[in-house]
C-alpha cells in the first residue's frame, strides 16, 4: 500500500527526523517501507509499504502515524469526529441484523444526511488523491475512500432515496441476484452475507456495494454506513465471486469493531463540507457476543520479569540495571493503544501489569505478544548479541538421523531444496502419499493466502513438482532434488506432523548395463531408497552386522505415478516408500515438458529404526587374494539373491564381494536374450595367516556350486 509522509505528519506534526530516516525507523519496527518516491517540494514522499497480514491496523495513514508517534514518544493528533447539529428525524431510519446473521455482522452504524450537494472533491481530499494517484469520483464517494485510506475502516454511502424501507443485514437467498458497483451481476448463495433493504439485496457485505443504490449526480439524501463483518464470511464470498477489494482485504484480516462509529462520522463530516445536514442521531446496532470476543477481550497479565527474561540484555543497559524499565514498557504499550494498570507488589518484586488490549490489535492475544511489541518498538538492533544462559541446549532427537540422510543424498548428487508448507485442495486429494490414503484427514487453513494454499501439505510431492517445474521453465534440463520436511494430517483442532522425504529427478539419463535410458531414472530412485535404508538397522541385533533390512518391492503404486513404471517399497511388509515416473495426466496438468520421476519416503517409520553404527576392523598384515567368477544369470535373478546366497556360505575369510561388470550383449554372444553377464570379484583375506591354495580352491568350488544352484552358468 502507499502512504504519504505529508499525510502522516498531519497526524504527528513534530516528527524529529526526515522522511528517509522515518522510513528506516519504521522498517526496523516491522512496518516495512520498500520504496521511497519524492513527490516534489512541499509534498514530501510516497512510501511503498509492505504491511504483514496480521497488522491490518497499520494498513492506513493513521495506523502508521500511531507507530511513528510510539517510536518518537510524541502525541498523536486525535481524529475530529464532531458533526454539525442534527435535525430531528421525522421517522427514525430502520436498521436490523437478522438473527441468522448476528455472528457475521457484529456492528452496523448508519447516519442519515439530508440536502447533500454532489460535486467534485476539493481541498485536502483532492490534494492527497492526486499525490496517491487515485481517481476522484465525487465528494461523497471520495469521502468514503479518503476515510479508508486515512484511518483504515471500510465504509459505504447509499443514495437514501433508492432504499426501500430500511436496512436489513441478512443471508442471501438461494439464486438471489445483485448488481454490484462494478456493473457485474452476481448470483448469490445462501451463505453470502448481504446488506439489503426491504425489497432486495443492495450489496455484498464487506466486499462491494450495489449498483441500484449508488451515489449519482442526482443524489440529494445519503445514508452513510460503517459496519463490522466476520472475516471468514467476507473471505468466502470474495473468493466465490472472484472479487478482491480494498474493503474485503481489510475485513478478511480482522477489522476494528470500535472503529465503525468513528469512520461513519469522518465520512459524514467530509460530505457535509459541501452543504447539507445530518438528520437524527447515529444509528448504532451492536451484537454483544461479537463485541466480547473482539473489542472487549479480557485483559492480559504482563510481568516485567518475563519481559526482561525473554528479551535479555540491551546495548543501553547499565551495570545491574536493565534499560527495559516498567516506565518504558508502560510508555510503549500506552502509545500503541493499550490501557495498563499496575498490580500491587513490594519493592523487591518486578512490576506486573494488567493490560487491556486495543480493539484494533486483534493480533495481540498472549503475554508473549506484548513482550514482542516491547522488543519491536525498542528496536531489535538495540539488543546485545548474547546467547541465553538459562536455557539448556540439547540436540533434536532426530538430528543424527536427518544428518545421515542429508549427507547420503548430497553424496549421491542430489541438492537440498525447500518448498512451501501449503497445498491446494486438488493436490491434497491427488497426492495421498505412501499409504495411498489421507489416514488422518486434511488440515484446512482458517485464513489461506490463496486458493493454491488452502491446506497444510499432506504430501511433499506437489512442492517437489513445483520446484522441478521451476527449473525446467528456466531451461535447467537435468535436476536432482530432495526435501526433508513435515506432512500435516488431522484437523484444525489437532494437527499431526510427520517427517517425510521427497526426491525429484528429471533429465537425460545414460543407459545402465541392465536397463535402458528410459528406465534408468526409476532404478536410480530404487537404488537411492535402498542406499538410505542401509543407514538404518532393522533391530538392535542388526546394529553390528551388515544384515540388510527386510526390504521388498511390489508393483502397486499411487495413482499419481505411471502404472508399470512405478513401485512401492515395503519394509518388513509395510509400505515405506513409493517411486516412479509421474503419471502422464499429472504431467500434462502441470505442463511439464519432459518426463519427471518422484519418490516419497515415510521418514516417520524410518526414524523409528536405529542408525547403524560404523565399525572399524584392524587391517590384516597378510596378503589378500582376489578371485573372479564370470557367470550368466536370468534377468529374474537380482543381485540381492546372489549376495545373500554367497554370504550364507559363512566364509569368514571372504572380506569383499563386488560385481565388477554387469552387461548384456546378445549380438556378441556374451549373454542370450533374457539373461545378463556378471563378472563377480571375491576378495579373501585372513588376519592370522597366509591363505593356502587348497583353501582357496575349496571356497571357489563352493561359490561356483552356490551360483550354479541359482541358475547361473559359467561363461567360457
Amino acid at each position: 500500500m502507499n502512504i504519504l509522509t505529508k499525510w502522516l505528519r498531519s497526524f504527528v506534526p513534530d516528527i524529529p527526523v526526515d522522511d528517509r530516516q522515518l522510513a528506516e525507523d519504521l522498517t526496523l519496527r516491522g512496518i516495512a517501507v520498500e520504496g521511497i518516491h519524492d513527490l516534489g517540494p512541499g509534498n514530501g514522499h510516497l512510501f511503498e509499504m509492505d504491511i504483514t497480514t496480521n497488522r491490518v491496523d497499520a494498513m492506513n495513514h493513521y495506523g502508521v502515524a500511531r507507530e511513528a508517534a510510539t517510536i518518537y514518544n510524541l502525541p498523536l493528533v486525535p481524529l475530529d469526529t464532531a458533526l454539525p447539529a442534527a435535525s430531528p428525524a421525522s421517522q427514525p431510519f430502520s436498521v436490523q441484523i437478522a438473527p441468522e446473521a448476528q455472528n457475521l455482522c457484529g456492528r452496523f452504524t448508519a447516519q442519515v444526511l439530508r440536502n447533500i450537494t454532489i460535486a467534485p472533491s476539493t481541498g485536502q481530499v483532492a490534494e492527497f488523491f492526486a499525490l496517491l494517484g487515485l481517481k476522484p469520483i465525487s465528494n461523497a464517494v471520495d469521502a468514503t475512500n479518503f476515510v479508508l485510506q486515512g484511518m483504515g475502516h471500510p465504509n459505504h454511502a447509499y443514495d437514501l432515496d433508492k432504499l426501500d424501507g430500511g436496512i436489513i443485514v441478512r443471508l442471501a437467498r438461494k439464486g438471489e441476484r445483485v448488481k454490484l458497483l462494478d456493473g457485474s451481476e452476481r448470483t448469490l448463495e445462501p451463505d453470502d452475507l448481504v446488506v439489503a433493504d426491504h425489497s432486495r439485496a443492495q450489496g455484498l457485505a464487506g466486499v462491494m456495494g450495489g449498483w441500484d443504490s449508488m451515489i449519482t449526480a442526482e443524489t440529494k439524501n445519503i445514508l452513510v454506513e460503517a459496519a463490522w463483518f466476520d472475516p471468514a464470511s467476507v473471505r468466502r464470498s470474495a473468493r466465490r465471486h472472484g472479487l478482491h477489494t480494498d474493503a474485503s482485504h481489510r475485513f478478511e484480516r480482522g477489522a476494528d469493531l470500535n472503529a465503525c462509529a468513528t469512520a461513519n462520522a469522518l465520512v459524514a463530516k467530509l460530505i457535509l463540507q459541501s452543504g447539507g445536514a445530518p438528520e437524527g442521531k447515529l444509528i448504532d446496532v451492536v451484537i454483544p457476543s461479537v463485541a466480547a470476543r473482539t473489542a472487549n477481550r479480557p485483559p492480559i497479565a504482563l510481568s516485567m520479569a518475563q519481559v526482561q527474561r525473554h528479551l535479555g540484555a540491551t546495548l543501553d543497559d547499565q551495570p545491574n540495571h536493565s534499560a527495559l524499565t516498567a516506565n518504558l514498557v508502560r510508555q510503549y504499550l500506552t502509545a500503541l493503544g493499550c490501557t495498563l494498570s499496575e498490580s500491587p507488589t513490594n519493592n523487591l518484586q518486578p512490576a506486573t501489569f494488567s493490560v487491556q488490549l486495543p480493539s484494533w490489535r486483534l493480533d495481540l492475544e498472549r503475554e508473549i505478544d506484548l513482550v514482542e511489541e516491547v522488543a519491536r518498538v525498542y528496536g531489535y538492533n538495540r539488543f546485545a548479541n548474547t546467547l541465553p544462559t538459562a536455557l539448556p541446549v540439547t540436540a533434536h532427537p532426530l538430528a543424527a538421523a536427518e544428518s545421515a540422510v542429508r549427507t547420503r543424498l548430497l553424496a549421491l548428487g542430489y541438492s537440498e531444496a525447500i518448498s512451501s508448507s501449503f497445498a491446494s485442495e486438488a493436490d491434497g486429494a491427488t497426492y495421498l502419499g505412501v499409504n495411498q490414503q489421507a489416514a488422518h484427514g486434511l488440515v484446512a487453513l482458517e485464513n489461506p493466502l490463496s486458493d493454491e494454499a488452502r491446506l497444510l501439505r499432506p504430501s511433499l510431492a506437489p512442492g517437489m513438482l513445483t520446484m522441478l517445474a521451476h527449473n525446467l521453465n528456466r531451461d535447467v534440463r537435468e535436476v536432482r532434488l530432495f526435501e526433508q520436511g513435515y506432512l500435516f494430517n488431522g484437523s484444525a483442532e489437532q494437527v499431526v506432523e510427520l517427517p517425510s522425504l521427497a526426491l525429484g529427478l528429471t533429465g537425460d539419463m545414460p543407459p545402465m548395463p541392465l536397463h535402458s535410458a528410459k528406465d534408468a531414472a526409476v532404478f536410480e530412485l530404487k537404488g537411492v531408497i535402498e542406499s538410505l535404508l542401509s543407514l538404518f538397522a532393522v533391530s538392535p541385533e542388526a546394529l553390528s552386522t551388515s544384515a540388510a533390512s527386510a526390504l521388498t518391492f511390489v508393483s502397486d503404486a499411487p495413482a499419481w505415478l505411471e502404472p508399470g513404471r512405478s513401485s512401492t517399497a515395503l519394509l518388513n511388509g509395510a509400505p515405506i516408500a513409493c517411486f516412479g515416473e509421474l503419471a502422464a495426466s499429472q504431467r500434462e496438468t502441470r505442463k511439464l515438458r519432459q518426463p519427471v520421476f518422484l519418490a516419497v519416503l515415510d521418514l516417520d517409520a524410518v526414524y523409528r529404526l536405529p542408525l547403524r553404527r560404523a565399525t572399524a576392523r584392524e587391517l590384516s598384515r597378510f596378503q589378500a587374494v582376489e578371485r573372479d567368477f564370470s557367470f550368466t544369470f536370468a534377468d529374474a535373478v537380482p543381485w540381492r539373491t546372489i549376495a545373500d546366497a554367497v554370504h550364507a556360505l559363512d566364509l569368514p575369510e571372504l572380506t569383499r564381494l563386488v560385481p565388477v561388470e554387469i552387461f548384456r550383449d546378445t549380438k556378441a554372444g556374451s549373454a542370450s536374450a533374457g539373461k545378463y553377464a556378471l563378472l563377480l570379484r571375491c576378495v579373501f583375506q585372513s588376519n592370522q595367516r597366509t591363505l593356502r591354495e587348497d583353501e582357496l580352491s575349496e571356497w571357489s568350488a563352493r561359490l561356483i556350486a552356490t551360483l550354479t544352484a541359482l541358475g547361473g552358468a559359467i561363461r567360457t
